[in-house]
């Protein structure tokens, strides 16, 4: 046994979480075409289950195993399954290890809170299962990193829930976006505004509720005390498990501005922002936020804020490509292009709204995601797990950018910043390691 492969699995048994050799099916055999694909759901509640239901849309699928914390969303999805399919899941649990040991489950979809996604998906990838992965992919960069490591080594294949990567209208417009009807692009500008998300009130902790599972639940982050606000979907605005709407519709939207303009790591970051609309109420991540990525020769600017939906372009979410003869603008409903006018002159002709068209943009993914698992091709997965790694990386350092209040550099390993480089990675809580892959 190689070193690094006896530190990884050292690191799994640690926290009860080696698989043994018997039940590692990484055969890279294709799947038949009258073959069933059996999934299993880790975090049944929100996002997770509606990647479930996706999958079930098709045929070949089977569900034959559920995992979550909370007995009560645990017992609730079981009905929901059994009504879909006909037959409750097989394998039932709260503890999710036992769902990575069952060696019957081909697909591992994991729902879970950000926090959470490193240790499952690598236990996945290593116990030979196929992985659908909720957005962000990390939590952290470094987590990033080891995620891709891990995917690569045991030859998974890993589609992450970037599901507008397989929205046909999104394609469309980057088409557009490369021909260079838009003459030079100076600035992408990518925005979020979500009224519909107002801040959360200050509630006192309290006891977990019943059936639920909390020290499981809270797993590597920090223990705390139970608090509602840290529960359930509110999750994602405490550092300890993500990272704020910069992470939850950065890598949606992001993803697109480095697509369009084919680039990778910025020069330099810097953002502003902070608590500026609920000063008081108990999110940690800004209520508004703008950062700056700048390359050779354009920036990326990010805007975000909860509670206001007055974003850029009369769009509450969405992306303009500023060119030299006209501005792509585009969101989840279409793209058009808006000529640029000096002097009275109009340089290029007006694309009118073209609407979403298709079956959908998750629906699309998940059967690219199934496409790839039977040809055994993970290259071809639309949000493949390096362009999941990569966008959330990108995504964590517009947070770093602001937590640290420094305009920073990035070599794409470090930035070369002690403050900065400590947010690099998160510190595990025992008796949680650290995969080493």
């Amino acid at each position: 046994m190689k070193r690094r492969e006896f530190l990884f699995k050292s690191a799994m048994m640690g926290a009860g979480m080696f698989v043994s050799p018997e039940i590692i099916r990484a055969t890279g055999k294709k799947v038949g075409a009258n073959d069933k694909i059996r999934v299993g759901l880790i975090g049944c509640n929100g996002m997770g289950f509606a990647d479930l239901e996706t999958f079930m849309h098709n045929p070949e699928v089977e569900c034959i195993a559920l995992a979550d914390v909370d007995q009560g969303v645990l017992d609730r999805r079981v009905a929901d399954v059994e009504k879909r399919q006909g037959r409750k899941p097989k394998g039932i649990y709260k503890d999710w290890r036992r769902l990575i040991d069952n060696k019957d489950v081909d697909v591992v979809i994991i729902g879970t809170p950000d926090h959470w996604h490193c240790l499952q998906l690598v236990a996945a990838c290593q116990a030979g299962k196929d992985v659908y992965c909720e957005k962000p992919l990390g939590n952290s960069i470094e987590e990033c990193n080891i995620m891709v490591r891990a995917a690569e080594k045991y030859n998974r294949v890993v589609q992450v829930g970037q599901w507008q990567r397989s929205d046909p209208h999104w394609q469309d417009a980057m088409d557009f976006v490369h021909s260079g009807q838009l003459g030079k692009i100076r600035t992408v500008r990518v925005f979020s505004y979500q009224g519909w998300c107002p801040s959360i009130p200050v509630k006192p902790d309290g006891p977990a509720p019943d059936g639920v599972d909390y020290d499981m639940w809270l797993g590597p982050a920090p223990k705390r005390p139970f608090n509602p606000n840290r529960f359930h979907f509110t999750f994602r605005w405490f550092w300890d498990y993500a990272g704020g709407l910069m992470t939850d519709w950065g890598v949606h939207l992001l993803d697109y501005a480095l697509f369009g303009m084919n680039v990778t790591a910025p020069k330099s970051i810097m953002a502003s922002g902070g608590k500026f609309g609920y000063p008081d109420d108990a999110c940690e991540t800004p209520d508004l936020l703008q950062t700056i990525y700048t390359f050779d020769d354009f920036t990326v600017m990010w805007d975000h804020a909860i509670g206001i939906d007055d974003g850029a372009y009369g769009r509450t979410h969405g992306l303009g490509f500023v060119g030299e003869k006209g501005t792509l603008v585009i969101d989840r409903g279409g793209w058009e292009v808006i000529p640029e006018k000096v002097n009275g002159k109009q340089r290029m002709e007006a694309v009118p709204l073209k609407k979403a068209y298709g079956a959908g943009g998750l629906e699309l993914h998940v059967k690219n995601h199934l496409e790839c698992i039977k040809a055994r091709t993970p290259e071809k997965c639309h949000a493949s797990i390096q362009i999941g790694a990569h966008i959330a990386k990108f995504s964590h350092l517009g947070n770093i950018a602001y937590r640290t209040g420094k305009k920073l550099t990035w070599d794409g390993v470090t930035f070369h910043d002690a403050e900065a480089d400590s947010y690099l990675c998160k510190e595990y809580r025992n008796p949680w390691k650290l995969p080493k892959v």
